[in-house]
């Protein structure tokens, strides 16, 4: 996690002086950050819980004038996704003792060429010749993405070591317009970074990657969009994408366990994204569930907020720490993105 860590109450007070909200539109902002399901969440910028006067990030005017322009944000993402991005990885590959074959990078908050992947391998001092790639702008499905990728290349190298690692600087995007899709995004998003380790050596202690299956569902194509701006990236988010993926993602679970030769019963653990607290509710009453199924999806959004790519590899981190030694595990993992798209995989112990 970056340095800044904001409580959800405190960042009202920041979005009411930016938005200039009268009595009735500040009582309704507060329940609505009550009521997100979001206790804390991570920032590299420290303004939005600080006094006008300590801001660093933006101007310290009414207006917010001069508004941070897109070459603004893209200079802070530089000089904060490779730390946080080290942070992770290192975390990550602590106890590994070979090598480095492959590198990919993700990130829908930043871009850059040369990009992250090449400043990576630069710190981690990773051989020249090493196989790097980056997965950009495909929001919050993009981890899964990119284990599609590491699998494939373990599939065809049984000595490949892939490193993926997902940072998301989500918190460099807000936008000052009062809109519901600025105000959606200002409640809901952070920034974080995650990184996992794919591996062709079987005999390596882990997860096994079983299955993987995707669908999208073109009539949500303009619910959830994320788009360049000269004043920074623009996010869509219609009310309607909860009730769209409770219409169909039942469907999509169901269709992606028959693909895999499973039984809805075979899955033990469920590593749905985050994306918020209404997602999560319409995936529970999707899939029937009574029992708590979505439990460390609901920490994780607590804790963190919605981070974008890396979210569902911290739900995942959480229930691999859960795992009891020699037990079997069926986890099924699921992220939603513009498009709509949805990406899932199934995993096993």
């Amino acid at each position: 996690m970056p340095a800044y860590c904001h409580k959800q109450e405190d960042i009202p007070d920041f979005m009411q002086r930016v938005y200039a909200l009268d009595e009735a539109g500040r009582r309704k902002l507060k329940f609505l950050y009550r009521q997100s399901g979001i206790n804390r969440r991570y920032s590299v910028i420290p303004d939005y819980s600080l006094p006008a006067e300590a801001w660093q990030f933006y101007s310290p005017t009414e207006n917010l004038e001069p508004f941070p322009n897109l070459e603004k944000r893209m200079l802070w993402y530089k000089q904060h996704a490779a730390p946080l991005s080290l942070k992770a990885i290192h975390q990550c590959v602590e106890n590994f003792s070979g090598s480095i074959t492959h590198l990919i990078t993700v990130s829908c908050t930043g871009m850059s060429a040369p990009g992250l992947e090449l400043e990576l391998m630069e710190f981690l001092q990773l051989p020249p010749t090493t196989f790097h790639t980056s997965v950009n702008f495909m929001g919050c499905y993009a981890a899964i993405h990119a284990l599609k990728l590491a699998n494939a290349f373990c599939k065809t190298e049984n000595n490949a070591n892939v490193l993926i690692v997902c940072t998301e600087l989500c918190t460099l995007h807000f936008q000052k317009e009062y809109t519901t899709d600025s105000m959606t995004s200002s409640m809901l998003f952070s920034d974080g970074a995650a990184a996992v380790l794919v591996t062709g050596d079987n005999g390596k202690k882990g997860l096994n990657i079983d299955h993987f299956y995707s669908t999208v569902a073109l009539k949500g194509k303009n619910d959830m969009a994320w788009q360049l701006s000269s004043k920074g990236f623009l996010m869509t988010l219609s009310g309607y994408i909860p009730e769209l993926i409770e219409e169909d993602f039942n469907g999509l679970v169901n269709d992606a366990v028959a693909n895999a030769g499973l039984q809805m019963e075979d899955i033990t653990h469920w590593c749905i994204h985050p994306g918020g607290k209404k997602i999560l509710e319409a995936v529970h009453t999707s899939l029937g569930f009574t029992n708590g199924q979505l439990r460390d999806c609901y920490v994780v959004l607590k804790e963190y907020g919605n981070m974008s790519s890396p979210t569902v590899l911290f739900v995942l981190k959480k229930i691999m720490h859960a795992l009891k030694a020699n037990s079997s595990a069926k986890i099924f993992g699921a992220a939603f993105g513009p498009g709509i798209s949805m990406e899932t995989f199934i995993l096993s112990s």
